[in-house]
């Protein structure tokens, strides 16, 4: 007995050292990327995974560009839609998250997220789609890594560039190219609505692109964009 408990002891400290070196690897990382560009995300790395089943040679639409050459439309129509409150909550708005469990709840299913745009960054760059309490809370972890290295418009700055926008398509110059031929800093305002409506269901409405709601949610987002604050 003796023997199986000192081997469950160290099996549950190798776990935990697993654990500890786990988060070590994302708090390095994170601190890398504050003055160096991902060149891809565990997401963009999974779904190039997905597009390669059927087409051996798939490539995803993706091209890094800075803060200052993505449009200030863009930007103030994604906090509209995706974080009115990006530029003061410290990477988790719990307000927000009550009031999403409360509408959930009381519709029975999920109808309503409450992640922020960090959330969001940490789940793109390092991992899966999956949900359950362990992901999310690692997710958690991650975002607050992230808000410790990194100011708001960094975070802001690769949210933009890695965010999935359609099948195989990533980020804000890839998305202005693939859905008007032009370039991120050239989005106009109902351009760039129309892009951040498309952000929690990027790959739908990339095959649907007449639906009626995204229609009507731009021009919500139309009228919420001037009272964005960008960080």
């Amino acid at each position: 007995m003796k023997f199986v408990g000192k081997l469950l002891l160290r099996l549950f400290m190798l776990l935990i050292a697993a654990i500890l070196l786990l988060q070590l690897y994302f708090f390095v990382q994170i601190w890398w990327w504050v003055d160096h560009n991902p060149d891809s995300t565990s997401f963009m790395r999974q779904q190039l995974s997905v597009l390669q089943e059927t087409h051996p040679n798939a490539q995803l639409q993706f091209k890094w560009v800075p803060y200052a050459r993505i449009s200030s439309n863009l930007k103030r129509a994604i906090i509209a839609s995706e974080d009115a409150n990006f530029s003061e909550h410290d990477g988790i708005d719990w307000n927000a998250l009550e009031k999403a469990y409360e509408k959930n709840t009381k519709k029975g299913k999920v109808v309503r997220g409450g992640s922020t745009i960090t959330q969001q960054l940490a789940k793109n760059l390092f991992l899966s789609g999956e949900r359950s309490y362990l992901r999310k809370g690692q997710e958690f972890i991650i975002t607050y890594m992230l808000e410790f290295w990194m100011d708001k418009e960094r975070i802001f700055e690769i949210y933009l560039n890695v965010v999935e926008w359609g099948n195989g398509v990533f980020g804000a110059e890839a998305a202005a190219q693939h859905y008007y031929r032009t370039s991120a800093a050239n989005l106009g305002a109902s351009q760039a609505a129309r892009l951040a409506v498309m952000l929690p269901r990027p790959r739908f409405y990339d095959k649907n692109r007449g639906s009626g709601y995204l229609s009507q949610r731009t021009a919500l987002i139309l009228r919420r964009m001037g009272s964005a604050e960008l960080p």
